[in-house]
């Protein structure tokens, strides 16, 4: 059987394939506007299809809509259990203005040692990795005692409902697993010469608040006559600006704060004071702590109008709300009341994507991640904290079928998370991570699974 060192070594050797290979996915334009028709994940499904037929993996696509494919791929074992399923998804936001893109967001372009472009980090960089790992798995004959199951799906920046939860509700049998990692965890935090990794244990709740805000038309000419609901917006646009919501630092991640050299216990008299200080020296800490202290309220959509010289009768404003694990729409409603209190011609109604989830910190896929990273990056001294995620993930579906899932990519300790720019302009995968990352899905899986 070979070492695991020994495959970890190929992986280096690999470098240029792996590039490769990010670079081909990045330039599949798969983007989810969230409204049907769109993604086109298919293209990106039968891409990772071929490739992986060109290594000895059979494949199979599932789909609810012929052009939102899901891809999923079975290493088999010497049992019928599948042991550990790497997840992740194919979709990716779209670009708001490529103008202000110093590199095109399709193109796949390497600069500065990072692959630049839509989706290179979110998340076509967790499958490329994982896809390298299957490889360099079965092209040096590795046996596994337990299966591996891959499985990359669509509609990910959307709910999930062409994608993973569409899959749990009507193919269960294609996530069956006892284990999972996704997305959603894994931000390296140096500070001095001490390296904790953010394990991504569970992930905030997710809503949709639709608003409506009525008036009465008019002539653009004599505007009295009406009741101009844009004046509406611009009030509850400023009773969102003005929220403050309740502070709370009872999530386990604030027992762990000493680690990065706070010497205070976390409370709702002090977080923002240390979120403010840990800016300074860790700035994806700090924003992680502000964003799991609160719930976070923010306005994203504004529609409405139907004439440049009419007065509009009705605005629409989309916002996103993430919840703590024990906010629930009872709690939001009465938050939500409170703040838009007086504010005449408002309603609202509430989409919950997703309720807040997580799985236990001590398991078996903890200690074969921690040993993983170890081995990946050369460090025996990394320490280890359990973390909610501020966004969600496709891990809710498959935490609820019972499967122990975490969020952890593997990324290098070198490369600057905030470099990434996920959803953002200039979004980028440094190379050092996706070598990491396909050294860390290996040895995971290596270990979970029983190679021999």
């Amino acid at each position: 059987m070979p070492s695991l060192q020994s495959l970890l070594d190929q992986v280096e050797l690999a470098t240029n394939e792996i590039v490769g290979l990010e670079r081909a996915l990045v330039q599949i334009p798969s983007v989810n506007t969230g409204f049907m028709p769109t993604g086109g994940e298919t293209a990106v499904a039968e891409f990772v299809r071929d490739w992986l037929d060109g290594e000895g993996f059979s494949s199979e696509i599932l789909a609810r809509d012929p052009d939102r494919g899901n891809i999923i791929s079975v290493y088999p074992g010497d049992d019928d259990d599948t042991r550990l399923m790497l997840m992740s998804h194919t979709d990716v936001v779209p670009i708001e203005d490529e103008t202000k893109w110093k590199y095109e967001p399709f193109a796949a372009e390497i600069a500065g040692g990072r692959v630049y472009g839509r989706g290179a980090s979110d998340c076509k960089a967790l499958l490329t990795c994982q896809l390298m790992a299957m490889a360099v798995m079965r092209r040096s004959g590795v046996r596994l005692a337990h299966g591996l199951r891959l499985v990359s799906g669509a509609d990910e920046e959307h709910g999930g409902r062409w994608g993973f939860g569409w899959l749990a509700d009507n193919h269960p049998e294609s996530l069956k697993s006892q284990f999972a990692v996704n997305e959603g965890g894994g931000i390296p935090v140096v500070m001095g010469n001490t390296l904790t990794y953010l394990l991504g244990t569970g992930e905030k709740g997710r809503m949709e608040l639709h608003i409506t805000l009525r008036g009465e038309s008019a002539h653009a000419s004599v505007p009295w006559t009406g009741v101009n609901a844009s004046y509406r917006l611009s009030r509850a646009l400023s009773a969102i600006e003005g929220y403050r919501p309740e502070l709370d630092t009872s999530l386990p991640i604030f027992d762990y704060i000493g680690l990065f050299g706070v010497e205070e216990k976390p409370s709702p008299l002090n977080i923002d004071r240390l979120v403010a200080e840990l800016n300074e020296s860790s700035p994806r800490l700090g924003s992680l702590l502000r964003a799991l202290s609160r719930m976070v309220l923010t306005p994203t959509m504004v529609s409405g109008g139907v004439k440049s010289n009419s007065v509009p009768e009705e605005i629409k404003l989309t916002c996103d709300i993430r919840t703590l694990p024990f906010q629930d729409e009872e709690y939001v409603r009465r938050q939500l009341d409170q703040a838009f209190e007086g504010i005449d011609g408002l309603e609202y109604d509430i989409d919950y994507m997703s309720v807040p989830n997580s799985s236990e910190f001590e398991t078996e896929l903890t200690e074969a991640i921690k040993k993983a990273q170890a081995a990946a990056v050369g460090r025996d001294d990394i320490q280890w904290v359990p973390a909610i995620s501020n966004g969600f993930t496709d891990s809710r579906f498959t935490r609820n079928l019972g499967i122990v899932t975490y969020g952890f990519t593997g990324a290098h300790p070198d490369d600057d998370p905030m470099l990434t720019r996920a959803h953002g302009t200039d979004e980028s995968v440094g190379i050092a991570s996706l070598i990491s990352g396909t050294r860390c899905m290996l040895a995971i899986a290596y270990d979970l699974c029983g190679a021999r």
